[in-house]
């Protein structure tokens, strides 16, 4: 039997586990925290499909267009065809596994509108969406764990892949209730671990996402696609823990954004964009808001008491939690934050790396989104792209086979680890991590320029320099200490992608290059060879989609 090991077990993780159970595949779900902890029960808006009883008008070929169009030229045109025409029978496929989805009072599912759609097609629970959908993947896992197709392992952190003559047989995971490394071996790997927030701090996105797999495959050969373009949501509510997400969904229900001057509120995103103006693209009404200059804010005070409950219940609890504001009578102070990242491991269209038997799922894989994401597609994407690997390990032929023996490998690794809990320094792990964080939001910020992005360069050349001498401080929990080279070295890669890309596209904005260029309508990728990083446009389509 075929034995695949997935690290992470968000909705995407889970959804590829569940797909090689139901393919007659024993399936290794590895990571940290329960599927309960990550950062997908974040997702709050919605899913995009199109039903049936959409609106009259819309059509799977509309939405293939919306996503094209949003990804300004950048997303393949079969890889999101593959998205948007299985959107439905995902949707539906929730249902039938005990997601609950909101409906109105006949029972049939409600929609929202989200930017940059043609049609209403975003269908959700409540403010929940993300939340409804892992407890309901959970349960699955759960019946085939029952089977013994599907085995969770808890605590436990992605060290290195175990790669041998350009293909992965494994990887090496640090258990943290066991207190060591162990090498695991697999006929496949798949990633899953979701976008890169820990390199910004304070993002609307949850910090276990710290991008070091990426960042340790990209040091072990796999190529990275796309970093520069990273999405900042527009409207999020700024705590002294982190960014609070106010859903695209209040915008969806009619939320205006203005600002005031002269006593007078000005409703720039409609004067400037028309009726529409609150939902155009996120990378729009991000780039708008951080040009204002001001504060701007978000009102939906006029949809009333009973309709915030009924459609907004959770971003009404937040901001009456988070920030003492309630929306039934006061508007949102909103400011943009680093939310998605389109970038991120180089895959092919079922999703395979470009080392064989290694794939990358969901928001670690770049894929779909090109230079910007559409609200409601990151969930769809997710379980989409879980299920493609799925199938196309299933559908390999061979396996079950002897693995190399990694053991030299492995007491190496145990040998290096040990030495470094011995290093000391006046600076912790920590302290670089946040110095990182400042680097990156003041350099990659929603405007870019070469001065800023060569200033975050030697910014983290020299976090790089001293990586290995810092104090690997053991009140921490190890994988912070070992991860700091891996997320450093993702850092760096990012700003490199960012500089060579002299335009601006999507949610890559160059202050000091405001045009698209025609010259750059191709994907960004990044290679590192003994230290050296090298960047080059994907101009032969390697990674056509």
């Amino acid at each position: 039997m075929k034995h695949v090991l997935i690290i992470g077990s968000g909705i995407s993780g889970m959804a590829c586990a569940v797909r090689c159970a139901e393919r007659g595949i024993r399936a290794t779900l590895a990571a940290p925290f329960p599927s309960e902890r990550s950062q997908s029960v974040m997702a709050a808006g919605g899913i995009n499909a199109v039903l049936p009883e959409n609106d009259s008008g819309d059509s799977v070929a509309s939405h293939i267009e919306d996503t094209l169009k949003g990804g300004c030229g950048l997303g393949g045109k079969r890889a999101v065809t593959g998205l948007c025409e299985h959107g439905g029978e995902i949707l539906r496929y929730l249902e039938s596994i005990g997601t609950v989805f909101s409906v109105d009072e006949r029972g049939k599912l409600l929609r929202r509108a989200f930017g940059g759609q043609s049609y209403k097609r975003t269908y959700y629970c409540g403010a929940s969406t993300g939340k409804q959908i892992v407890s309901a993947l959970v349960m699955e896992a759960r019946r085939f764990e029952a089977m013994g197709l599907i085995e969770r392992r808890l605590w436990c952190c992605f060290h290195s892949a175990l790669i041998k003559d350009g293909v992965c047989h494994g990887a090496m995971l640090f258990d943290e209730a066991r207190g060591g490394l162990e090498a695991v071996t697999a006929d496949a790997v798949v990633i899953a671990t979701g976008g890169q927030n820990a390199l910004f701090g304070k993002t609307t996105g949850s910090t276990q996402c710290d991008g070091y797999a990426a960042g340790k495959l990209f040091m072990q050969g796999a190529e990275l696609k796309n970093l520069e373009f990273i999405q900042y949501h527009p409207t999020t509510l700024q705590t002294a823990q982190k960014r609070m997400l106010i859903s695209e969904a209040a915008r969806g229900e009619g939320g205006r954004l203005f600002y005031r001057q002269n006593g007078k509120n000005v409703y720039f995103m409609e004067e400037k964009y028309g009726p529409g103006g609150n939902l155009m693209t996120r990378d729009i009404v991000s780039r708008e808001i951080d040009a204002l200059g001001k504060q701007a804010f978000l009102d939906i005070s006029f949809l009333g008491e009973k309709a915030i409950d009924a459609r907004l219940p959770e971003v009404r609890e937040l901001c009456a939690k988070y920030g003492g504001i309630d929306v039934c009578r006061d508007p949102i102070p909103v400011e943009p934050s680093v939310h998605f990242f389109m970038g991120g491991l180089a895959v092919h269209l079922n999703h395979e790396t470009n080392i064989r038997g290694l794939f990358a799922v969901g928001e670690c894989a770049s894929m779909y989104h090109g230079a910007n994401r559409l609200g409601g597609n990151s969930l769809l994407a997710a379980i989409y792209s879980g299920n493609v690997a799925a199938d196309a390990i299933a559908d390999r032929e061979g396996a079950g086979g002897a693995h190399p023996d990694f053991s030299g490998e492995l007491a190496r690794e145990k040998k290096l680890l040990e030495q470094r809990r011995n290093t000391q320094s006046q600076f912790p792990v920590m302290y670089i991590r946040d110095m990182l964080a400042q680097t990156m939001q003041n350099r990659l910020g929603i405007a870019r320029n070469a001065a800023n992005l060569t200033q975050g360069l030697e910014d983290v050349d020299y976090y790089l320099s001293i990586a290995e001498r810092l104090n690997y401080d053991a009140s921490v929990m190890p994988y912070f200490n070992y991860s700091l080279t891996g997320i450093l070295t993702l850092a760096r890669a990012t700003l490199a992608c960012a500089l060579s890309r002299r335009e601006s596209r999507g949610a890559h904005d160059r202050s000091d290059f405001p045009e698209t260029d025609a010259a750059y309508s191709s994907a960004t990728i990044i290679r590192y060879d003994g230290g050296k990083y090298s960047v080059r446009l994907d101009e032969e389509r390697d990674y056509e989609g």
